[in-house]
């Protein structure tokens, strides 16, 4: 997919790890990619163990997704994608997602301040388990921040949206704000991108990435 510019923002060079640069508010809606492949500019990897995940562009009823399409089942097995030209710090990323399906887990969502496939922030929703939930990954292990009960229903298309300005964190989900926390585990900028776990099957599109105010 071709990026959407809808204003310019002027992001801060920072003294290590990756420097930001100048970059648009980017929208991502994939309408205008292939399908049935990996879109440019986007690099797959996995956390943990299993085969290599799938990402590749669908089209749901005529119009045209990023969905993970892989149901390779082992637990610790996390599915990233990732942008290969956005790096920022300080961010606000919101994107729809629909749990298609999964029997061990379902559902994603987005990540941001990426440093490689062991090492950045996610935040993601779970139908199966009614849950809202925003994780850190610190050399492959994953820990929990904060969680939430909220209820969805696979086959349905929610939003979600992540703040993260200075060391706070605040995910919203159908635009209401249902967890914040402070960490300060990852203080640089990173690369942004998308999230699913074990056998989740999840489609997202309308992927918005621009600097936190």
């Amino acid at each position: 997919m071709k990026s959407i510019t809808l204003s310019l923002l002027f992001i801060t060079l920072t003294l290590s790890g990756y420097s930001q640069i100048t970059v648009p508010d980017t929208l991502f809606d994939f309408k205008n990619y292939a399908t049935d492949n990996t879109p440019p500019g986007w690099t797959t990897a996995l956390t943990g163990r299993g085969k290599m995940c799938d990402w590749r562009i669908v089209n749901d009823n005529e119009n045209k997704v990023l969905a993970q399409t892989s149901s390779e089942t082992p637990d610790y097995r996390f599915n990233l994608i990732t942008n290969n030209n956005l790096i920022l710090k300080d961010i606000e990323i919101s994107v729809r997602f629909k749990a298609v399906k999964g029997s061990g887990d379902q559902g994603g969502g987005p990540v941001w301040r990426y440093k490689d496939e062991n090492n950045y922030y996610v935040v993601r929703a779970n139908p199966l388990e009614n849950n809202y939930r925003v994780y850190k990954v610190v050399n492959g292990n994953r820990i929990q921040l904060k969680s939430a009960t909220v209820k969805m229903t696979s086959g349905k298309w929610y939003n979600l949206k992540v703040i993260m300005k200075g060391n706070n964190i605040q995910c919203y989900f159908n635009d209401h704000l249902k967890l914040q926390t402070d960490d300060n585990t990852f203080p640089e900028s990173g690369k942004i991108g998308l999230w699913t776990k074990s056998d989740a099957v999840t489609w997202f599109d309308d992927l918005l990435v621009k600097t936190a105010k």
